[in-house]
């Protein structure tokens, strides 16, 4: 048996607990995702990616909209109001750059038709979408 320092266990738990708690995330997240990727196919929108990640970032869901593609960037929280509040101006950047590396292996490239949505995910696993969300940044 070996004896541990006060000071050894009080960093091993902050770590373990900082682990328990993105693993939760991850989880929270996934979930929140398959059920925003439900929510469209049922819209008759295929899901055509989920989280595709490209140089510059990750994109949570792409799906079919007819010839077209629509982005999704999906946002979990307590309220659909502290979800969108977690979209940060950078991170629409990084997406639309995403996007761009995407777009060039679609056979109309830069010219696909493409949409940004925002999907939010409450504390009781309702979704909201919101349509053309990034708008002029």
């Amino acid at each position: 048996m070996t004896a541990h320092s006060s000071s050894e266990q009080g960093v091993a738990a902050p770590v373990q607990n900082r682990r328990s708690r993105g693993r939760v995330a991850y989880l929270s997240g996934s979930a929140a995702e398959g059920s925003v990727a439900r929510h469209y196919e049922r819209r008759g929108l295929p899901l055509a990616e989920r989280r595709w990640r490209g140089r510059v970032g990750e994109v949570d869901l792409i799906v079919q909209n007819g010839n077209g593609l629509v982005f999704v960037e999906v946002k979990k929280s307590k309220s659909f109001d502290r979800a969108v509040a977690q979209l940060s101006t950078a991170q629409m950047r990084r997406i639309y750059a995403t996007a761009e590396e995407y777009l060039i292996g679609m056979p109309k490239g830069q010219l696909t038709e493409v949409r940004f949505d925002v999907a939010l995910v409450n504390a009781h696993g309702e979704v909201k979408i919101i349509e053309n969300a990034f708008g002029h940044f």
